[in-house]
């Protein structure tokens, strides 16, 4: 025993020598990885001569690293905008143009060629080569000058080895920028925030897999008045199941929140505007802020990183904010090809050749893949990517509205100059798509609202199903005329507020959309707005935080009912003594909003996704709206075909809830006390790279936080299965146009895309806390970080 303890001591001696060298090396690569990326932070203080410049320009950081940019020319401050851009979101920038362009293979692998191959098939790079030769010389300069600015940036940080530390993670250097790199990105956000080909798609696969009743059901309002579509789409069937990747579908209801108050209900007596548009929450933010200043030019506000101007904010006269219209802006149209010939498709009896682009896709680490997009009279073919040997017979192409030339950046331009309601809806003329529900507000008092971009006008159809491709019936004839967009100036009411809701009624002429989003955050920002009186920024700032969940006060009485009725055992009396009792706030620390939550998740789950192929369940839009009317029209006495199939609404509602119950259980053990929504519903801010490794996502990711809210709250906080928060407001803004000298800012979870940044997470608690910064228009800068740019040309 003697003996091997001595053996066992040794061997432990050896492990800790090991140990110690492991260590040591791990310090080391730690220091040196830290030298690295710290050698590649933005140079924020100090003077630099550059020789993009023609005049000095100063650029000061405030406290929460948003930069104040001052210049002696519109050309000055562009460029410096772009090399400031880059500064902070070079790697940010360079992903967003190659996802938008199909060339992350590239650099990332051949995890991304079915990325690729979407958006090359969707063609958004061709659209924003076709829009730049239709803008004018101004907006060509700008684009020009912001491209100078960049550039400017790359070739410094080549000379000096201080790219940003994800080039060197993936091992490559960024390509210079252009003009169509910036257009291309405006043409994602369009993606982003403009679709609706998917619902075609399901729908379509729902008319040739359902009885009709079953299929019917899927519709918002079935076409009972267009039969010759109905027919067509079940005469030529497109595959559908398995051959689109639903994770590359924008979030459902890509929406947001705005509102404006007149002064007649504020404390100043001028407006308040308060915008927080919805998007996906990452590090660094989707969003970046700004203060761009010249003679011509004062105005304050947020942009995408790789595109010049402010796309929403303020200037010394005006305030402005969006939401997402949700318009019927694309069709699919089902197109026969040619059995010799799959180039050509029919059309009006003949077969029409199709425009043929060849492209090539690198793969890091690969072959190249050859890779063919096929344009028809009507847009590109998209249902063919994922095939191989196949030969279908039918397939879907898109027309789309920012697949057309369009001038959102003159747009921009000449709002970020506006001076009041005429010349900012003047400005408005050039926003195309994604077409936007835009609130104004101007310190002479007006507010206002458009409706605004490009709405097709159908010859047929109401965007629901796919049309035929092969005959000149089907097709669209234009677009809203700009006059007739829905518009409200100075309402008695006192306020205006969207949140993707319904922004017209039946007596409207024409058509937007039959799925708008669920009107809950919309009902409680009214109801806010209604009931108040002599309001201050503060109070736009509390209800942009509100978390009470009006989805709840519809429906929850009656699904309480339905478990009555089937939990005649009385099993889940306190579960439901706990709902009763609830105050229908979606509160962080409350168990009844987890409850409940999980609870609205499963009902379509139990309804829809034993019927359907996962992929299609996915696609499958506007799932809460359908199941929420099939739960309307059940407890009113008359369900439909799915309740009735499924055993009833009682079954249905009370299966769900077991599930959902049994399901938080698991995770969190079965002492309802000690339930939290919070525990489940956190949010994270996920950087690009931190899914590569735990490592990356210690030092790339904020630690999650609980937070409340929701989906239907004002505070938007939609969740995926495993309860992170996703999807969200990652800038919230409130203006006072008593004074525009400042303004109320969030970004989430801060501005800097580098790590070793004091901006780089420094707003995730504040974000989650509500808790906003102040951003100047003019005056001192406290605590600032200035840096001179100057002027070597």
């Amino acid at each position: 025993m003697v003996k091997q303890g001595k053996r066992m001591g040794k061997w432990t001696k050896v492990l800790l020598s090991v140990f110690g060298a492991i260590i040591v090396l791990a310090v080391a690569a730690l220091i040196f990885v830290n030298v690295y990326i710290g050698k590649s932070k933005p140079f924020i203080d100090g003077e630099v001569t550059v020789a993009f410049l023609d005049e000095d320009v100063k650029i000061v950081r405030d406290e929460f690293g948003v930069p104040h940019i001052t210049a002696e020319s519109d050309a000055d401050l562009y460029r410096t905008q772009g090399y400031v851009q880059a500064q902070d979101r070079l790697f940010q920038m360079d992903m967003a143009r190659r996802q938008a362009s199909g060339r992350l293979s590239e650099v990332v692998g051949e995890v991304a060629v079915g990325t690729d191959k979407k958006f090359r098939a969707f063609s958004l790079r061709a659209a924003a080569e076709a829009s730049y030769d239709g803008y004018g010389d101004d907006a060509k300069k700008v684009l020009g000058w912001y491209a100078e600015g960049v550039n400017a940036f790359i070739e410094k940080a080549e000379q000096d080895g201080k790219f940003p530390y994800e080039f060197k993670i993936l091992g490559y250097t960024p390509e210079p920028w252009s003009e169509i790199d910036s257009l291309t990105i405006g043409k994602y956000m369009a993606y982003d925030l403009g679709g609706n080909w998917d619902s075609l798609a399901v729908r379509h696969w729902a008319l040739n897999n359902f009885p009709e009743d079953l299929a019917q059901e899927l519709f918002i309002t079935y076409p009972e008045n267009a039969p010759s579509i109905i027919e067509a789409n079940i005469a030529n069937p497109v595959a559908v199941a398995g051959q689109f990747d639903p994770d590359l579908v924008p979030p459902e209801f890509n929406g947001s929140n705005n509102w404006v108050v007149s002064g007649d209900k504020t404390a100043s007596g001028l407006p308040l505007l308060a915008d927080d548009p919805h998007l996906g929450l990452d590090t660094p933010s989707i969003w970046y802020q700004m203060h761009l200043q010249s003679p011509g030019q004062n105005v304050s506000g947020v942009i995408f990183a790789g595109i010049p101007g402010i796309i929403l904010g303020h200037n010394e006269n005006i305030a402005w904010g969006v939401t997402n219209v949700g318009p019927d802006v694309q069709d699919l149209y089902i197109e026969i090809p040619n059995p010799d010939d799959r180039t050509q498709f029919l059309f009006d009896g003949e077969w029409e050749q199709a425009e043929v682009r060849d492209e090539t896709i690198s793969v890091k680490g690969g072959d190249d893949i050859p890779f063919e997009v096929m344009v028809t009279r009507h847009g590109p073919i998209i249902s063919d990517i994922l095939y191989k040997d196949e030969d279908p017979e039918a397939l879907f192409s898109m027309q789309w509205t920012a697949l057309e030339p369009t001038k959102e950046l003159e747009a921009i331009m000449k709002m970020n100059k506006a001076s009041d309601w005429e010349s900012f809806e003047s400005a408005l003329e050039d926003f195309h798509a994604p077409a936007q529900n835009f609130v104004f507000a101007a310190n002479d008092g007006t507010i206002a609202y458009k409706a605004n971009g490009r709405i097709p006008i159908r010859k047929q159809g109401d965007a629901q199903l796919p049309v035929p491709g092969d005959s000149s019936d089907y097709g669209w004839t234009g677009y809203i005329p700009y006059n007739e967009l829905p518009r409200v100036v100075n309402p008695k009411e006192g306020f205006i507020a969207t949140a993707n809701n319904q922004v017209v009624d039946d007596s409207y002429p024409y058509h937007i959309t039959k799925l708008w989003a669920q009107p809950y955050r919309y009902e409680r920002i009214a109801e806010v707005l209604r009931a108040g009186d002599n309001f201050k920024a503060e109070d736009m700032i509390e209800l942009q935080m509100d978390q009470k969940n009006l989805y709840a006060r519809e429906f929850l009485d009656d699904m309480i009912g339905s478990i009555e009725a089937e939990d005649t055992a009385g099993k889940y009396e306190a579960l439901v003594k706990m709902l009763r009792e609830w105050d229908q706030y979606d509160s962080a620390d409350a168990a009844a909003p987890l409850v409940f939550h999980k609870w609205i998740k499963q009902l379509p789950i139990g309804m829809f996704s034993e019927a359907m192929p996962e992929d299609v369940y996915k696609l499958l839009p506007g799932k809460g709206t359908i199941t929420d009317q099939m739960m309307r029209d059940a407890y009113a006495g008359e369900p439909g075909a799915w309740v009735e199939k499924y055993g009833g609404v009682d079954k249905w509602v009370f299966d769900s809830f077991v599930t959902s119950v049994e399901d938080i259980e698991g995770l969190f053990g079965n002492k309802v006390a000690s339930w939290k929504w919070g525990d489940f519903h956190q949010v994270e801010f996920p950087h690009a790279l931190s899914g590569a490794s735990p490592i990356f996502e210690h030092f790339l990711n904020p630690k999650k936080q609980a937070i409340g809210g929701s989906n239907v709250t004002v505070q938007a906080a939609a969740f995926k299965e495993d309860g992170t928060v996703n999807h969200g407001a990652p800038w919230r803004f409130v203006a006072d146009l008593s004074d525009l000298t400042k303004a109320n800012h969030i970004v989430g979870p801060g501005q800097s895309g580098h790590m070793k940044s004091q901006w780089f997470h420094d707003q995730a608690d504040d974000w989650v806390k509500g808790e906003y910064h102040e951003t100047v228009l003019n005056g001192d800068i406290k605590d600032g970080h200035t840096l001179m740019l100057k002027a070597g040309r």
